[in-house]
């Protein structure tokens, strides 16, 4: 199979360009030569919605010149949008996460610092770290298959977030808040909001879980309960099991 490559740029068939400074450098890593199949895909709609085949024509020192071949229309997404808010986690399990929840198929994540937050950026180092993670959801779609790469939105704290939500970004019936309160079972949930075909967005808390005061807010903007069952999971692992669960039950598409 030839390399995959996210390419920021249009993409159309017999079209000449010259890769951005990200997948020229890996492709000069890999040593491949003019004239070798590569992978390109840019998860545009109005490109066409795919991956396209493309071949390398010539290698310089800084530039790598590919032509673009043709457009394969795979769709390998779940058929549900699915978005992730999540307490950061301490250390780099936060990068683990991402990468992880980009491979099961997530489409937004937002970083969130909570009252229980061990990790407290704010300013450039925010953006730097935010920036770093966007480049390990592109990473991993490259290399599990995904046409399209999570977006990973702008660190804020959870009571910003929450006060920033309307129905358009995040509509009401598809609210979920992992909770080791009373809680519905996950299977349950699912079953009510699976043959809707509703956007998912499932609020997860870091190490500690959520505060009462942050669930309750929650809550009363109409995040349902939900369990995973009586054991408990890590901060990133939790919102991972959904993914899991979910990529089993819909299925992502051949």
């Amino acid at each position: 199979m030839p390399p995959r490559f996210y390419v920021d740029l249009p993409l159309q068939t017999d079209l000449d360009t010259v890769l951005p400074e990200g997948p020229a450098r890996h492709v000069q890593v890999l040593r491949l030569q003019p004239g070798e199949p590569i992978t390109l895909f840019n998860g545009r709609q109005q490109d066409g919605r795919g991956e396209w085949s493309a071949t390398i024509t010539r290698m310089g020192r800084q530039e790598v010149a590919v032509r673009v071949g043709s457009l394969n229309p795979v769709e390998r997404e779940l058929p549900q949008d699915v978005s992730l808010a999540a307490g950061m986690p301490a250390n780099d399990r936060f990068d683990w996460l991402v990468e992880k929840a980009t491979e099961l198929g997530v489409q937004t994540v937002q970083p969130l610092m909570c009252e229980r937050s061990v990790l407290r950026l704010s300013g450039e180092r925010a953006a730097k770290k935010v920036a770093h993670w966007q480049a390990v959801a592109i990473a991993a779609a490259e290399q599990c298959g995904r046409t399209r790469v999570p977006h990973i939105a702008p660190m804020q704290t959870l009571a910003a977030w929450l006060a920033g939500l309307n129905e358009a970004s995040v509509p009401a019936p598809g609210r979920l808040i992992l909770s080791l309160g009373d809680a519905k079972p996950l299977s349950e949930r699912l079953s009510a909001l699976l043959p809707t075909a509703q956007p998912i967005c499932l609020l997860s808390g870091p190490e500690g879980g959520l505060s009462p005061a942050e669930e309750g807010r929650a809550r009363d903007l109409g995040f349902m309960p939900t369990s995973l069952g009586a054991r408990v999971l890590r901060a990133e692992t939790a919102p991972l099991m959904v993914l899991c669960v979910l990529g089993g039950v819909v299925g992502a598409a051949p």
